[in-house]
């Protein structure tokens, strides 16, 4: 009978300790990725949010410094939380294509208007009238932003600029005014058609730093498919010894459904560039 006693008692004990554990782990903690941050800007004259994705370990008291990927469109309902995914899930060192990285997601108040240059095509001014504004965002970007960061969080000299469709027109204008801005570029379906392609037209500033830029492509019709692939020709035969370059073409996606993919994919083109 003792003994029958304590086994019970023993299962009583397990059982009361089990519950507790469970209890404990069914306990609501928010999910935490990085930090949201506001900053005003001169340049734009306007407050800017910016979402900010931490890699594992960061702390601001260690020695280690980080590579800095910015990300256009960087909304939180946009491509932050998936690109965030990406850079988290190619830094698993059994992974080992990224180094750890901070993100700097840029959330949009109208990329219109930040992310084109002025354009002489009427019908354009007039459906898009905010359109334009794209060196104001560039002096953000450049005077502003980057300072910030730099001062407020552990920061390498590496810096990754991320583009889609007019972001990835706004990176190209950036690759081909102000190249050494970043010595990274990942540019997806550009709409490099804006003002007629007169941003194909301008001779590039050649960058003083090494720089690899990757240009990917859906199937997304013949005027994005063609102008990507021009980019990637006009580049390739720029006479500079700083300027790798790397080309990825989807068939399988479209504008819609390329954006993850094609990051995965240049990821992996960078490191071996």
């Amino acid at each position: 009978m003792m003994k029958r006693f304590l086994s019970h008692s023993w299962i009583l004990l397990l059982l009361s300790v089990s519950h507790a554990a469970l209890s404990q782990s069914t306990a609501k903690k928010p999910f935490v990725m990085g930090v949201i941050e506001e900053i005003y800007s001169n340049e734009l004259k306007e407050k800017r949010y910016l979402n900010i994705y931490l890699p594992e370990g960061y702390s601001p008291d260690s020695a280690a410094l980080y590579p800095v990927i910015y990300l256009l469109d960087g909304s939180a309902d946009e491509d932050f939380i998936h690109v965030s995914g990406l850079v988290q899930f190619y830094n698993f060192p059994w992974i080992d294509v990224l180094p750890k990285s901070i993100v700097v997601g840029i959330a949009n108040r109208d990329r219109k208007r930040d992310f084109t240059y002025p354009t002489t095509i009427e019908k354009d001014k007039k459906d898009f009238p905010t359109t334009g504004g794209s060196s104001q965002f560039i002096s953000f970007l450049e005077k502003e932003l980057q300072p910030y960061i730099q001062k407020n969080y552990k920061t390498s000299t590496s810096k990754m600029l991320i583009g889609q469709s007019l972001g990835g027109l706004l990176a190209t204008e950036i690759l081909f005014k102000k190249p050494s801005m970043f010595d990274q570029y990942i540019i997806v379906s550009p709409s490099l058609w804006w003002d007629k392609e007169s941003l194909l037209k301008l001779s590039p500033v050649a960058p003083t730093q090494p720089t690899k830029v990757i240009i990917a492509v859906g199937k997304e019709g013949r005027i994005m498919e063609r102008d990507a692939k021009k980019l990637y020709q006009f580049l390739k035969h720029q006479d500079s010894s700083q300027l790798k370059v790397g080309f990825d073409y989807l068939k399988n996606k479209n504008h819609a459904t390329i954006y993850h993919q094609a990051l995965a994919n240049a990821f992996m083109l960078l490191k071996a560039l």
